[in-house]
C-alpha cells in the first residue's frame, strides 16, 4: 500500500510580501510566486506553504485578516490565487494556503458589527466579558491573562460596547469566539471554499490558543523563558486546552469529508487535503493534536525545538530520540530550522557554512517532513535593523522597554524583519526581488554578492553552496561525481547512519574514574575533570569534551566506532553504492563495492 503524498514530502515556506515583485511597487506578490516556481522545482521540494496574502491592513504583515475570502490587493487577485495554485500543480507542487483561525483584524466587518452593539447578530462572534470592577469603580480584565507574547494583557476595552474583548496576540487581533456555531459554520465553510479552489491543505497559525478555558480561569504565576521572552504566566488556562485537540478531530474531518462542488474542474493529483498546526508544548502534548485517542486530528504539527537548541549532537540526538519515541510511524515529525518568525539558522551558529551544511543533512534525512524557509537554501542571514525601525508590530512594544544596544546583543532577534528581508534571487542592487531603481519594502541584505540563487545555480556542483547540497537531499538534479569527490559532506550524511552502540558520555564518566585515567592524569586537570563528574549525569556527553585528546579514550572511541561501523556495513554500503552508481561513478574505494555480508577490510 502506497503512503499518503504527506508521509514523502518536503515543504517550502514562501513569504508573500518578500519572495518577488512582479510589477515593481518594492512589495513581493502572488504573480511574483508564480515566475519563481520553476527554482522550487529545481530545489526538489514537494510542496509550498504560502503565507497569509488574504485582505488586511497589514499591521501584522497579513495575520491580522479582515476578509478570509478575498486577496489584499498588493499582492493580487483571486484569478492570480488561481493561476498559483494551478501553475503549481501543473508543476507536480502541492499547495497549503496559511489560514488565521484564532483571530481577525479588528478591521474585519465581523468584528465592526460584533463591537457595535451587544445586540447585534454578531456581537458573540468574539470573546467579550464585562470584566470586574476594582476600587474607586476602576475597570478591570475579568483574569490575568497575559497575550502569547506575555508583553501586553490580553484583554483590551471598548468604549464603543463598553466591554472586554479577549486578544490573545496582539491588541488589534480581537479573537473569534469558536464556542459559537455560527463561527464554526462560517470559519469551515471559508476552508471549503479553498479547499475547492483547488489548495491541497492549510498550515494553521496559533492553534493551540484557539480556544481558552471556558470559565475564564486565572492562569498560574511562573517566570521561566519560553522562546528567549520572559514568560510570567504557566499559559495553563489559555494554551493546549482539551477544546483545541477536539477542534482538531473537526477540522480533520472536514477535509476528509470535503468532496468538490459538481462542475469543479479535476485538480491533478489532488489526493488527499492536509491540516499542518503550529502549536507548542512538549511533546506527548504536541501528538494529541496529531491523534486525541483513537481520534485523528491534524496530519503535521510543526517541531520547534531546532528553532532553539544550541548547537551540540548529544542535544540534536536527545530531541530526535524524543521524537522518535512519541511520533512512530505511521506519524510523521516536521521539523523545522528556521521560519518568518525566528532567527535564521545560519546566523544561530554564527555564520559557521559548515554547521549549516551539517543542520541541513540533519533536516533532510530524518524521518518525517522538513520544512525549509526561503532562502534558507542559500545560506540567507539576519539582517539587523532597530527596533525603531521596524514594521513588524512586535518591537513597537519592545522599544519603549529594551534598550537598542541590548537588542543587537540578543541570540534570538526580537524584530522579526530581521528574517523577512527580500529573497536574494541575484547579486543586483534590487536582488532580483525588484527593480534596481526600486526601494523593496525593507532593505536587502549587505551579504547579497555571495548568496544569491544565480551565483549559487552557477556553480551546482560546489557544495560550498548550500543550494546545490538542499537540491540534493531534497532530490532535484545535481551533479553526482562532483558531489562524490567532496567527501566531507557525504561522510557526514553516512555517519547518521551509524549510531554508538555505547553511550559515549557514560563511557567518558567510566575513564574518568578508572585507575588507569588516575595513573596518567594526577595533576590539576585530573582533579578538575573528576570535580565535574561530580556534579553531572554520568550520560552527560560534554564531558567528552575536555578529554578528546586523551589518547587512551581516543583508542576507545574508535573501536567503538569501528565495532558500530561493521554493524552498520551493509547499510553504509547501500548508501554509498546507490550514491555513486546514480551516474556510474566509480565507488569509493574497493571495499564499498563488496556484495552484502561480506566482513570489511581491517584498518591498516
Amino acid at each position: 500500500m502506497s503512503r499518503p503524498w504527506w508521509h514523502t514530502t518536503s515543504i517550502y515556506q514562501v513569504y508573500p510580501r518578500s519572495f518577488a515583485d512582479s510589477n515593481g511597487d518594492g512589495l513581493g506578490d502572488l504573480p511574483g510566486i508564480v515566475g519563481h516556481l520553476d527554482h522550487l522545482v529545481d530545489l526538489g521540494v514537494g510542496a509550498i506553504w504560502v503565507s497569509p496574502f488574504f485582505a488586511s491592513p497589514q499591521r501584522d504583515i497579513g495575520y491580522d485578516i479582515s476578509d478570509y475570502r478575498s486577496v489584499a490587493p498588493e499582492y493580487g487577485t483571486l484569478d492570480d490565487a488561481r493561476t498559483l495554485i494551478d501553475e503549481a500543480h501543473r508543476r507536480g507542487l502541492r499547495v497549503l494556503f496559511d489560514l488565521v483561525l484564532n483571530h481577525t483584524s479588528d478591521q474585519h466587518a465581523w468584528f465592526r458589527e460584533s463591537r457595535s452593539s451587544r445586540t447585534n447578530p454578531k456581537a458573540d462572534w468574539y470573546v467579550w466579558h464585562d470584566g470586574r470592577v476594582g476600587s474607586g469603580g476602576r475597570r478591570l480584565p475579568p483574569n490575568n491573562w497575559r497575550s502569547e507574547l506575555q508583553l501586553t494583557k490580553a484583554w483590551q476595552w471598548s468604549d464603543e460596547r463598553e466591554q472586554w474583548y479577549l486578544a490573545t496576540f496582539l491588541p488589534f487581533q480581537p479573537d473569534l469566539n469558536w464556542r459559537h456555531p455560527d463561527v464554526r459554520s462560517e470559519m469551515f465553510d471559508t476552508v471549503r471554499s479553498w479547499l475547492a479552489m483547488g489548495v491541497d491543505g492549510f498550515r494553521l497559525d496559533i492553534f493551540g490558543s484557539i480556544m481558552q478555558d471556558d470559565l475564564l480561569r486565572d492562569n498560574p504565576r511562573r517566570p521561566d523563558l519560553s522562546f528567549g521572552l520572559p514568560r510570567v504566566q504557566q499559559p495553563t488556562n489559555t494554551l493546549n486546552t482539551d477544546d483545541n485537540f477536539t477542534l482538531a478531530g473537526d477540522l480533520r474531518a472536514v477535509c476528509d469529508e470535503f468532496t468538490p462542488p459538481p462542475g469543479t474542474p479535476e485538480i491533478p493529483g489532488a489526493g488527499e487535503r492536509i491540516l499542518l498546526g503550529e502549536v507548542f508544548g512538549p511533546a506527548e502534548t504536541l501528538r494529541r493534536y496529531v491523534r486525541d485517542g483513537d481520534r485523528d486530528g491534524l496530519h503535521l504539527v510543526f517541531l520547534f525545538d531546532f528553532l532553539t537548541a544550541t548547537y551540540s549532537a548529544a542535544g540534536y540526538r536527545r530531541l530526535i530520540e524524543r521524537f522518535e519515541v512519541e511520533f512512530p510511524d505511521p506519524l510523521q515529525p516536521t521539523y523545522v530550522l528556521e521560519n518568518h518568525d525566528r532567527t535564521r539558522s545560519l546566523s544561530r551558529v554564527g555564520g559557521d557554512l559548515a554547521k549549516a551544511r551539517v543542520l541541513a543533512a540533519m533536516l533532510c534525512t530524518l524521518r518525517g517532513v522538513p520544512v525549509v524557509y526561503q532562502g534558507q537554501e542559500i545560506g540567507m542571514t539576519n539582517r539587523y535593523i532597530p527596533l525603531s525601525e521596524a514594521d513588524d508590530p512586535v518591537p513597537g512594544v519592545l522599544a519603549r522597554r529594551l534598550p537598542e544596544a541590548v537588542n543587537r546583543r540578543l541570540p534570538e532577534r526580537l524584530n522579526r524583519d530581521e528574517v523577512r528581508t527580500p529573497m536574494q534571487w541575484t547579486a543586483a542592487p534590487g536582488v532580483g526581488f525588484c527593480p534596481d531603481d526600486v526601494a523593496p519594502w525593507l532593505p536587502v541584505n549587505d551579504n547579497r554578492s555571495e548568496r544569491n540563487v544565480a551565483d549559487q545555480s552557477g556553480d551546482p556542483s560546489s557544495l560550498l553552496s548550500l543550494l546545490s547540497l538542499y537540491r540534493t537531499l531534497l532530490g532535484g538534479p545535481v551533479d553526482m561525481s562532483a558531489l562524490v569527490r567532496d567527501l566531507w559532506s557525504w561522510l557526514a550524511l553516512a555517519s547518521l547512519l551509524i549510531r554508538a552502540s555505547e553511550n559515549m558520555g557514560r563511557m567518558a564518566a567510566d575513564y574518568v574514574r578508572s585507575e588507569r585515567f588516575a595513573r596518567r592524569t594526577s595533576g590539576l586537570a585530573g582533579r578538575m575533570l573528576r570535580q565535574i563528574l561530580d556534579y553531572a549525569f554520568d550520560d552527560e556527553a560534554d564531558l567528552l569534551s575536555y578529554i578528546l585528546f586523551d589518547g587512551e579514550f581516543a583508542r576507545q572511541l574508535i573501536d567503538l566506532g569501528w565495532h558500530d561501523a561493521k554493524l552498520q556495513h551493509d547499510a553504509l554500503c547501500h548508501f554509498f553504492t546507490e550514491l555513486c552508481c546514480r551516474d556510474h561513478t566509480p565507488s569509493l574505494g574497493h571495499q564499498v563495492g563488496r556484495p552484502a555480508g561480506t566482513p570489511p577490510d581491517e584498518p591498516r
